[in-house]
């Protein structure tokens, strides 16, 4: 479904994503893991057209993503829920929903009465504005915002930063949903438990680069590579 090669991202001089590649498998969940800096958001931004790489190729079903801008690798599929939630604050929680709305053709469509029954909190607050929400409401709105424009690949950047115990078991039970609707995730993320929980396949970065890759069980039990690029 989404596949990475050989990509090289830089900020100005500043050589981030050194030849990475990676690949995300259609209906699966991939988790890409590794300690801050090591470039897993810079990842996020080459693939949705924030952040162009200079070298390499970013395809999505074998259509060429590389250099398009954001706008048009949403339109292709491609949702977003970014790291630090980034909604609009001054917008009310029904606003922030028609902006990520796009209709789908798709059986698994997403709907609003199908977000609102993963969240029915955001139901209660539909009239509230977005700075108004809690931390752990204002994730459950970042990821309705991206269902609404049912993607085909969902990437999800460090989505259980900040939240609490409860909220990170209701962000659990909705990446369960996606993949029982057959929706690809690419999961950006530093709580281990919770990508190995999840995830069909791991990714570990560090300078960069892929350093590692697995099934979750077998990183789950290899404590070097845990110690060396995970802190654990």
């Amino acid at each position: 479904m989404l596949e990475v090669r050989d990509i090289h991202t830089y900020y100005g001089d500043s050589y981030i994503l050194q030849g990475l590649s990676l690949q995300v498998d259609a209906g699966k969940i991939v988790a890409v893991l590794g300690r801050n800096g090591v470039g897993k958001t810079t990842l996020i931004r080459s693939i949705m057209g924030f952040t162009s790489p200079r070298a390499g190729t970013i395809l999505l079903d074998g259509k060429n993503l590389t250099g398009l801008s954001p706008d048009r690798v949403a339109r292709l599929g491609v949702g977003l829920v970014p790291q630090g939630r980034r909604i609009f604050g001054s917008l009310t929680v029904r606003e922030n929903l028609a902006v990520g709305e796009r209709e789908s053709s798709s059986s698994q469509r997403w709907s609003l009465s199908d977000v609102f029954g993963v969240f029915p909190r955001l139901q209660e607050r539909l009239q509230f504005s977005g700075k108004s929400l809690s931390g752990g409401e204002q994730q459950m709105l970042a990821c309705s915002r991206a269902l609404v424009g049912n993607p085909r690949v969902m990437l999800m950047d460090e989505p259980t930063e900040g939240l609490s115990p409860l909220f990170v078991r209701e962000l659990g039970k909705l990446i369960q949903e996606l993949r029982s609707r057959g929706t690809t995730v690419l999961l950006i993320e530093q709580n281990l438990g919770f990508a190995l929980r999840l995830a069909d396949y791991v990714y570990v970065m560090n300078k960069g680069q892929i350093v590692y890759e697995s099934i979750p069980d077998e990183l789950a039990t290899n404590e070097e590579i845990k110690g060396r690029y995970l802190g654990m």
